[in-house]
């Protein structure tokens, strides 16, 4: 690495790049010493970059969930294009490679994965219905729906150091899908890593103006100026997320917060997992990598492991081979396997965590104050070789459970029986994340539903899944990533239950064409349509409440038969008079499920080629009648919902059919789900 004219950190607020109005704190490069970049803020008025914001909301909530989908899709594949540019400065906050790996490619595919989800999850609309109408009249006209819409204020993302690419995207991703914009705003050390993302985000010019703001150095007065309508997240210390938590205005003004904060996550190996099992190979390969994947700076790292105390001599010996074997120097030396904290003051940091750890137990493993590097100057460099320490009465220690040295530190502590790991697990008050690695069903049943109540998310390792777990602390898009307690209370991802933080739950009610009008899905009660057959409309002329009635089919004991030996289902309900009606549930035999499915497809279907391309499931499937033999069904099919597929020539249709015998009762109820072409040439023919 060579010395550059150092960068001058801008902020992105108001639609415009602009400086601060100083010359800025020098931020170095964490394996070289030397500057990269200086920062600063101070002078930028944060109630306008505020205000600027909440007006771009606009346009954002405006657009559909696919529409947004679809914008993200197009910023991630575009960064994913500039990717080289991004590693590269990543160098200078100490990440190797591979480290570089996970923030930034990492953090791209969070965005990609969002972009997947909320189109295959989502209805291309703009409100999103949750669960089923709650009647709230005898008669059907009068009921309640819940629907989510985005908040009209602005995100306020407070990102920690280790990750300042995935950090800010594994936010961003969640709240733009909502519909909401955002002001980023990325820990000082390594904010130019940020701010070159950011400004190959602005230079794309796939975002509506405003929604991405970016300030480089403090929010100064910000918060002052929240609103009920904003939301605020964090990332980083426990200690300082209280402080933002009680913030005058947040707390005024009930500002949503969510906090990840820095937890004491636990990997426990299970008490049959000895040395010369698989399960012992993987818990010490991942404590290792835990250890020392960013130099130990990740909120998910390990940093206690509790072991069976017949094992923690051997545990300590293979854990030092392990970590033996992965050098410390700088990220660009290919042989470099651990590169370097993100500062010296950071390195300070740790060391004096270390000392308090050691009150606790002693250091068997490294030597926090002498650092031995494969390249680089060590005077220079936040280098900083793997320490374990160990704790020989974990259930007696504090500090174990309270102190964490945010780097290349883990503490070993035994344990008698598998109550007493996951009891002492729950020492750490709440974390991100806890393993096991067990192969024994027992063992993985107690442990996880013994730490599932103090943890956000638990692994179970073992020989099964050693080529395809994703290991201990990968945070996945799809699942949550947050924790109780001290790890915050919050749940960053989670999939569309990280979309939701970023909306609000309103209870509508009202007539059911009237919430049919609001939530764009038709609704029990609302008005229908019958001109034609639906099956023969495109989306261009299909209407939500487009509705058919049909013919009806009356079904015979040879239906039910020759359903049976046709489809080999002979269960005793349809074949034998007598023992159907030994059960409480019939009076006599009755047809099968899915026959009066298969019975209502033929009533309904249109058989001619045409606009519906295809039927892809059924949903919320119900048999709520017995159905016997000379009973006639009829079946009322109605269009509930449309969602085109943006970019694409047809769309998602949500059909809802109800089957009726002759005395009115709903014997089936379902939803059909079907893909309809954009387009058709009979559109205006008559079915």
């Amino acid at each position: 690495m060579t010395a550059e004219t150092p960068i001058r950190l801008k902020s992105y607020i108001c639609g415009t790049w602009k400086a601060g109005s100083r010359d800025g704190a020098e931020l170095l490069n964490a394996a070289t010493g030397d500057v990269v970049a200086t920062i600063d803020a101070s002078g930028l008025d944060m109630q306008e970059a505020l205000a600027f914001g909440r007006a771009a909301g606009f346009a954002l909530r405006a657009m559909t969930f696919h529409e947004r989908a679809l914008m993200l899709k197009a910023l991630g594949q575009h960064l994913m294009a500039h990717k080289d540019a991004f590693h590269a400065l990543s160098l200078a906050t100490g990440a190797t490679p591979k480290d570089g790996w996970v923030d930034i490619e990492g953090g791209i595919g969070t965005l990609l994965g969002y972009a997947s989800k909320a189109r295959r999850e989502l209805p291309n609309t703009r409100v999103l219905t949750e669960g089923a109408v709650e009647p709230l009249s005898k008669d059907g006209s009068f009921g309640a729906q819940h629907i989510l819409t985005p908040l009209t204020g602005v995100a306020v993302h407070i990102n920690a150091f280790n990750f300042p690419c995935w950090g800010m995207l594994e936010k961003l991703a969640p709240t733009l899908i909502a519909g909401m914009p955002a002001i980023v705003k990325p820990a000082s050390q390594t904010a130019y890593l940020t701010e070159l993302m950011v400004r190959h985000i602005i230079d794309a010019d796939i975002l509506p103006p405003g929604a991405l703001q970016l300030v480089c150095g403090g929010v100064g007065d910000m918060l002052d100026h929240v609103t009920g309508q904003d939301v605020v997240t964090f990332t980083g210390s426990a200690a300082t997320g209280r402080k933002l938590r009680t913030h005058p205005a947040i707390v005024a003004n009930s500002t949503r917060f969510t906090m990840e904060a820095d937890s004491l996550n636990a990997c426990i190996l299970g008490p049959e997992a000895g040395p010369g099992t698989p399960e012992f190979d993987l818990f010490i390969r991942e404590v290792a990598q835990e250890m020392t994947v960013k130099a130990g700076q990740k909120c998910t790292a390990i940093r206690r492991a509790f072991v069976p105390r017949a094992h923690v001599g051997a545990v300590q010996q293979a854990l030092a081979d392990r970590l033996a074997t992965l050098p410390v120097g700088l990220p660009d030396d290919p042989q470099v396997r651990v590169g370097a904290l993100a500062s010296q003051a950071q390195r300070d940091e740790v060391r004096a965590r270390i000392r308090d750890l050691a009150a606790d137990g002693e250091i068997v493993i490294g030597d926090p104050d002498a650092v031995t590097v494969a390249s680089g100057d060590p005077d220079r460099g936040a280098f900083m070789n793997p320490v374990v320490l160990y704790c020989d009465r974990p259930e007696a220690a504090h500090r174990a459970h309270d102190v964490e040295a945010f780097g290349p530190v883990s503490t070993l502590m035994p344990y008698d029986d598998i109550e007493q790991a996951v009891a002492l697990t729950q020492l750490g008050k709440g974390s991100l994340v806890a393993s096991v690695f067990t192969d024994n069903p027992a063992v993985a049943e107690d442990a996880v539903l013994g730490m599932a109540p103090f943890h956000g998310r638990i692994l179970i390792g073992n020989r099964a899944s050693a080529k395809s777990s994703t290991g201990h602390g990968s945070p996945l898009y799809m699942l949550v990533h947050g924790g109780p307690g001290r790890a915050g209370g919050g749940e960053e991802l989670g999939g569309i239950r990280g979309v939701t933080h970023f909306m609000q739950r309103t209870a509508v009610q009202g007539t059911p064409q009237l919430l049919s009008a609001v939530t764009g899905r038709w609704i029990e009660g609302a008005t229908t349509r019958a001109d034609r057959h639906p099956f023969r409309k495109s989306l261009a002329e299909l209407r939500v409440g487009d509705q058919l009635v049909t013919d009806t089919r009356t079904v015979t004991l040879e239906d039910i038969e020759h359903f049976a030996q046709f489809t080999g289902d002979t269960f005793y309900a349809h074949m034998d008079e007598d023992a159907a009606r030994a059960n409480p549930f019939f009076d006599g035999r009755v047809a099968h499920g899915y026959l009066i499915v298969s019975f209502a497809a033929g009533l309904f279907v249109q058989p001619d080629p045409g606009p519906v391309l295809a039927n892809y499931g059924v949903d919320n499937l119900r048999f709520l009648t017995p159905v016997n033999p000379g009973d006639t069904l009829g079946v009322r099919l109605t269009c509930k919902e449309i969602s085109p597929r943006e970019g694409s020539d047809y769309g998602e249709v949500r059909w809802d059919c109800r089957v009726t015998n002759q005395n009115g009762e709903t014997v089936a109820q379902y939803d059909v789900l079907t893909m309809v072409a954009r387009e058709w040439p009979d559109d205006a023919a008559p079915g």
